[in-house]
């Protein structure tokens, strides 16, 4: 949706929310949409958050907060599927997004779907939830089996690779350049074609502060948990520690 678009569904959901001292809710938002949704609500001063469903999601939901709510994530309305292939093949993204957009679900009820080899982990609007468990038969004309939640842990996040290197600084551009072992100018283009998150905010400011505990995501490079930037070496440069999902 455009960006007028979106700063009405949010205007909204703040104005709904503070009508009835009950949360509302708008997405799943892509992360220029997230951008976009952080600066209306600031604006309007309400009490919000975003959450995808799992840490370091991509696409959020927004939610509207009365004063009252503290447990912002239990209030979202996500629910998870697991999508079993009965053959054990391996799809990619899109065959998963297509089966499920081919049930007429719009684009918005469906979050981050993640992948691996005889399965997929789809977070859905908890209204669609149900229909796509019952619906959902094949996916690429592979039989599936779909049940509500995940068992086992979330597809391409069952380890940690950790990595570690020396930056100038802990601007965004600098770390992104030492997680990716790239030049600092090709981390510069990453941001600028946004690309590139920071605790599942889009971000375009290269000269934005990386800390640590920070998660930075990195389209098509991977996910990365900022450990620790305390350290420094003799020439004083920042040690940078951190995992990657793998």
């Amino acid at each position: 949706m455009d960006s007028s678009l979106v700063a009405a569904r949010i205007s909204d959901a703040v104005r709904l929310c503070n009508n009835a001292s009950f949360p509302k809710f708008v997405g799943f938002l892509r992360p220029e949409e997230v951008v976009e949704a952080k600066s209306v609500a600031e604006k309007l001063g309400c009490k919000f958050c975003f959450f995808g469903g799992y840490e370091s999601a991509q696409r959020l939901f927004f939610g509207a907060f009365p004063d009252w709510c503290n447990d912002f994530d239990g209030y979202f309305p996500i629910t998870p599927v697991t999508i079993l292939l009965k053959d054990g093949s391996a799809l990619s993204h899109r065959h998963f997004l297509g089966a499920i957009l081919s049930l007429g679900i719009k684009r918005e009820a469906v979050g981050d779907i993640l992948i691996e080899k005889g399965r997929a982990v789809a977070f859905l609007s908890s209204e669609i939830a149900p229909f796509v468990k019952e619906q959902l038969t094949k996916v690429a004309n592979v039989g599936v089996v779909v049940t509500e939640g995940f068992t086992a842990s979330l597809p391409g996040m069952s380890g940690f690779e950790t990595l570690s290197a020396t930056v100038a600084s802990s601007r965004l551009d600098c770390v992104v350049s030492a997680l990716i072992k790239s030049s600092r100018s090709r981390a510069c283009d990453l941001i600028a074609e946004k690309l590139v998150s920071v605790n599942s905010i889009l971000t375009e400011k290269t000269v934005k502060t990386v800390f640590s505990g920070d998660t930075v995501t990195i389209r098509g490079k991977g996910k990365f948990i900022i450990e620790s930037l305390d350290g420094r070496t003799k020439k004083d440069r920042i040690i940078l520690v951190a995992k990657k999902y793998i």
